[in-house]
């Protein structure tokens, strides 16, 4: 499905907002129809960037175009209030009218901008198709099932025809057995139909499938960002190794691999970084072995690790790892192996315990950072 816009040039921000607890520094380009995914940890200012793309929000320096629109500009005073700047939003919950039909829903937002009323109840019964909830056009909020809602909010949010959607968490509020069925609609609707958008997620497997590019901010700026499958699968920050499943380890590239700033070196594979250059270790945590003493003999890379915590996954225990103490390197917090139950009763381990993680150098992968 194809909609035209009337603001078809992408988005670029370069903006900055302080807070004295928070300060918030991004310089981002959304080429038209591109969708870009943006991940961090809890903190990183995820939501405020939504806010000052919204209008909620108003940065302290920088500027904000959207189309052939300048949206902010804080050198001249510039500033669109929320509901001129021609954004939508698709946010956690649906946040419907609960005093309207779905159909109504939807129409409201063009009627808002001027759209004669048989035009825009046409386009609201064209959405609600797309979307496939149309038969359920005369039903209220009340009468729908939470997926329901949120199939009419996305059409709601496109319904104005937006140069920029944002999507807050779209799938969080959803049951496990609804999100797959949105996913696959949010595909079809936004990345396929080219609406220029930006998602704000927790979850891999909506930037996978949903974005084109993947950005990910950490306390306030930009860590890395690319194409969706590159971040996750060559991670460069511990967040966006944690999020794709990977365990990851900084440090300084060596011609063997890599050394941390605490001086531990840690053989692998080199992948295009010149010896000295920032980089970082990564590797699955399937690849990790555990053991209750010291291996020896064996061309591995081993750390001592005190656990903290054992999580079922399935058919296999994902063993977390922390320092021994409080002078331990900050890296290997968060350090994952993944080890089979019968392991784990054969190890005979509880979180508290001290154990030595080992992986193999070919199973460690060295990246740039």
């Amino acid at each position: 499905m194809s909609r035209p816009s009337p603001l078809d040039g992408g988005v670029s921000l370069d903006a900055a907002l302080h807070r004295p607890e928070f300060s918030l520094e991004v310089s981002l380009d959304v080429a038209p129809g591109e969708v870009v995914a943006v991940l961090g940890p809890n903190g990183a200012g995820k939501s405020t960037l939504l806010g000052i793309l919204s209008g909620l929000l108003r940065p302290d320096t920088g500027r904000l175009r959207v189309g052939d629109r300048t949206l902010v500009d804080a050198a001249t005073g510039e500033f669109v209030p929320p509901h001129r700047r021609g954004v939508g939003l698709l946010a956690q919950q649906a946040l419907l009218f609960p005093h309207m039909t779905a159909l109504a829903n939807v129409a409201f937002g063009p009627r808002a901008h001027g759209v004669p009323k048989a035009e825009a109840l046409e386009r609201a019964a064209r959405l609600l198709d797309d979307v496939g909830v149309g038969e359920l056009s005369g039903r209220k909020p009340s009468q729908l099932s939470g997926g329901q809602q949120q199939r009419v909010a996305l059409a709601r949010a496109l319904a104005p025809q937006p140069g920029l959607l944002l999507l807050d968490e779209p799938l969080a509020a959803l049951d496990i057995d609804a999100s797959p069925a949105m996913r696959t609609l949010l595909r079809r609707v936004i990345r396929d139909g080219k609406q220029t958008a930006l998602m704000v997620t927790h979850d891999a497997l909506d930037a996978l499938v949903l974005a084109d590019r993947v950005v990910v901010l950490v306390r306030g700026r930009i860590a890395e960002e690319g194409p969706a499958r590159e971040v996750l699968a060559r991670p460069r920050s511990a967040f966006s190794a944690r999020i794709a499943g990977l365990d990851l380890v900084p440090g300084t590239a060596t011609g063997a691999g890599l050394r941390t700033a605490d001086g531990v070196e840690i053989t692998g594979e080199s992948v295009e970084v010149d010896e000295g250059e920032p980089a970082v270790a990564v590797f699955p945590p399937s690849a990790v072995s555990v053991f209750t003493d010291r291996p020896q003999g064996s061309p591995r890379n081993v750390f001592p690790v005190r656990l903290s915590a054992l999580e079922p996954r399935g058919d296999s225990i994902r063993l977390r790892a922390a320092p021994r103490d409080a002078r331990g390197p900050g890296w290997v917090d968060g350090l994952a192996a993944d080890v089979t139950p019968a392991a784990v009763a054969e190890l005979g381990v509880d979180p508290g315990a001290e154990v030595w993680f080992a992986v193999k150098a070919a199973e460690v992968a060295i990246h740039g950072s």
